[in-house]
């Protein structure tokens, strides 16, 4: 007779156990993270400060500055890399762009320094300023990420868009509060990086590799579960989701629907029947509940309201278009919206080696 010495896998005592671990873990990660991120801002904007008092007090100019990165290099050998004239020198700036600003130097401390730096070197306006920072602690954008959304011009289309949602009505306060940062009136499917005219099948293939990039915008703790995702409904019917994301923050499912052309109030039903199936055989018992995003071409904000009306789950509905950077003689080689969706979804079908 076998010896039960060990829990197994369907002990769904420990699998609770090992998940709440799990989620501690990360949590003390990201809060030493965010402790540490911190104390370096803080670090930072001393040194800038103080450099500024000096050079008011007893003239140092340039060379003493980069005396000071010599002796602070001796002094601390081998954990000094970001104590360069250079950075030095953006110490002092960080100060004098933010001391007459309270309100922006608490959240400055709360993101790193390069995407601060980023945000330094390319935003002028104080209140694109405060957008983009308030953003990048708010959704967790990487470097890459924030310079990207500087690019695209999100500030610019955050203060024109109109968000075409229910959250309001169909979710708690804090979760509607949340899910309605998360979603984007437009998304930018953008060929950042060509700076050379290219061939028509190399945009093509270049829009299509950027499809997943651009579900970055939906922010931080986004993580990629599947494209053409399958659920049976218990009539035995299949349906297939286009791309579905789990979200950490909001701790739910994000469905993700493309559209060819204009928004068609028979996508909310079809995006509410999606949601329903989710709850009821993919979600678990402690996540909140599924939300959907249809994104299309265009949309008409009275057909969205009317489609929204009554639908129980939280859906919204925004657009996508190409980048408006991009040069005319490049969008001209474009193809039209319909063929780059078309292009898209084939190219969801295959598999994804990458993943």
């Amino acid at each position: 007779m076998a010896k039960k010495s060990e829990l197994t896998i369907e002990d769904k005592h420990y699998s609770a156990f090992l998940k709440a671990a799990q989620s501690k873990i990360v949590s003390t990660r990201i809060s030493m993270a965010k402790a540490a991120c911190k104390a370096q801002i803080e670090l930072y904007w001393w040194f800038g400060e103080q450099i500024v008092k000096a050079q008011e007090q007893h003239g140092w100019g340039r060379s003493v500055v980069e005396q000071l990165a010599v002796d602070i290099k001796k002094s601390f050998k081998g954990t000094t890399k970001g104590f360069s004239p250079q950075n030095l020198w953006y110490m002092r700036q960080f100060y004098l762009e933010y001391k007459d600003y309270p309100n922006l130097q608490q959240v400055v401390g709360e993101i790193p320094w390069g995407q601060n730096l980023l945000i330094l070197a390319q935003v002028k306006d104080y209140q694109a300023r405060e957008y983009y920072l308030k953003s990048t602690r708010d959704m967790g954008w990487t470097r890459n990420v924030l310079e990207v959304q500087i690019k695209s011009q999100a500030y610019e289309r955050h203060i024109l868009e109109k968000k075409d949602h229910n959250f309001q009505a169909a979710l708690p306060v804090h979760l509607a509060e949340q899910a309605d940062k998360a979603m984007k009136s437009v998304y930018m499917l953008d060929t950042l990086g060509l700076t050379q005219p290219v061939l028509e099948a190399q945009l093509e293939e270049s829009m299509v590799g950027k499809i997943k990039e651009v579900m970055l915008e939906l922010g931080y703790g986004f993580a990629f579960i599947g494209n053409q995702y399958r659920i049976v409904a218990p009539g035995g019917t299949e349906n297939f989701i286009d791309l579905l994301f789990y979200n950490r923050r909001l701790q739910c499912l994000i469905a993700i629907e493309l559209k060819t052309g204009k928004f068609k109030p028979e996508y909310a039903g079809k995006m509410n029947y999606y949601l329903n199936l989710l709850d009821d055989f993919v979600k678990e018992q402690w996540e909140n509940p599924s939300i959907g995003i249809i994104l299309c071409t265009s949309k008409n904000h009275v057909d969205v309201e009317y489609a929204l009306r009554g639908v129980d789950k939280p859906v919204g509905v925004s657009e996508f278009t190409l980048s408006r950077s991009l040069p005319k003689a490049l969008r001209d080689k474009l193809p039209d919206a319909k063929e780059i969706e078309k292009e898209i979804l084939r190219q969801m079908d295959k598999p994804d080696e990458t993943v």
